[in-house]
């Protein structure tokens, strides 16, 4: 059975080797040992100790399988972005020229660099290895970090972001980066992507335009992928716009993917999610429901799918002995849960 768990120091070589696998575009995994291993320190401090609020705090998750030990997958949340670094955005909007003189009325497409996502909580580093791909295995990774938003939801912001990887090739090269590149850079995108993943962000400041561009001047190659997302990212895109998340016009300033968003309390398994009292049957479990669920330990968080009895007189959840094993639970405890 696949369990998420907070990241480990033992989940070290496993975490480079998705850095490996994600390919270009993916910038919050770098195959970089430093860097990845600063973003394990960071998440294993921020469970370490529970902050009071919302602060700098990263929660990295890997996926196990409990029978084999293998950790196939991972996901993380930021709790605020843009604090320490800036965090930018193109913001996708309308200018207007007109005459009425001359009977002449245009509106024009802009890109504007904002910051405008200063502080949000992000969703971000999700990545399941592709022989895992199947099952419920993508729809356990991505929506067991609701459940912890859910419970811990004073450590987040009430607006919640997701950055779509962008369109790119194979060798990493993406359209809207290539117009970018002839215009305002000397670098190609697979370095683009490398330095940001690496925290080296300063050159955007210093070389990316300030004014709005008119998206008219693109080149067609670049305006058509304007709000796209890779091929590989559209399955988690769906999963989130089931849970209430949408595109509001902010793209990413490299590849311009979309960056989807939600308020905290109206992502569809947080408010669908309820606590219910545990009680670990002696015998199978009878036929319920598929429920994702979790404990609601911070430090110690386990998330799963199975299959549970409700006893709704009781608002009593039925476990197997494997399954509440596997959460850290017991009789008289308490889970979250919500239906899949």
């Amino acid at each position: 059975m696949l369990v998420i768990r907070p990241i480990e120091q033992r989940d070290f070589t496993a975490l480079k080797q998705f850095a490996i696998e994600s390919g270009h575009g993916f910038t919050s995994l770098p195959v970089n040992d430093e860097l990845l291993q600063k973003k394990l320190d960071h998440s294993i401090a921020s469970f370490a100790s529970r902050p009071a609020g919302k602060g700098e705090c990263l929660y990295f998750f890997v996926a196990e399988d409990s029978d084999t030990g293998e950790v196939i997958g991972t996901c993380a949340i930021d709790a605020a972005v843009g604090l320490s670094a800036p965090f930018y955005n193109y913001l996708l909007g309308k200018q207007v020229h007109s005459s009425s003189r001359l009977g002449i009325y245009n509106v024009v497409d802009t890109l504007t660099l904002t910051n405008d996502y200063t502080g949000v909580s992000e969703l971000c580093t999700l990545f399941l290895r592709e022989s895992a791909r199947h099952g419920l295995n993508g729809r356990l990774l991505s929506k067991s970090r609701f459940l912890f938003l859910a419970e811990f939801s004073e450590l987040f912001d009430h607006r919640i972001l997701a950055e779509m990887r962008g369109v790119s090739d194979d060798k990493g090269n993406s359209p809207f980066w290539c117009w970018l590149q002839e215009h305002f850079f000397s670098m190609d995108f697979p370095t683009v992507d490398y330095l940001t993943g690496i925290g080296q962000k300063g050159f955007i400041a210093d070389l990316m335009p300030k004014y709005p561009i008119y998206v008219n001047l693109l080149s067609k190659e670049a305006k058509s992928v304007i709000g796209l997302t890779h091929d590989n990212t559209r399955p988690a895109l769906r999963m989130l716009e089931e849970e209430g998340f949408s595109w509001r016009g902010y793209v990413d300033i490299f590849d311009a993917g979309p960056s989807v968003e939600c308020e905290l309390s109206q992502i569809r398994s947080v408010r669908a999610s309820r606590k219910l009292k545990v009680h670990v049957a002696d015998r199978e479990v009878p036929h319920g429901y598929t429920c994702l669920l979790s404990n609601i330990h911070f430090a110690d968080f386990r998330a799963l799918i199975a299959d549970v009895a409700v006893n709704e007189e009781k608002e009593q959840v039925v476990l197997s002995e494997e399954v509440a094993l596997l959460l850290k639970v017991a009789d008289g405890d308490t889970v979250r849960l919500v239906e899949i």
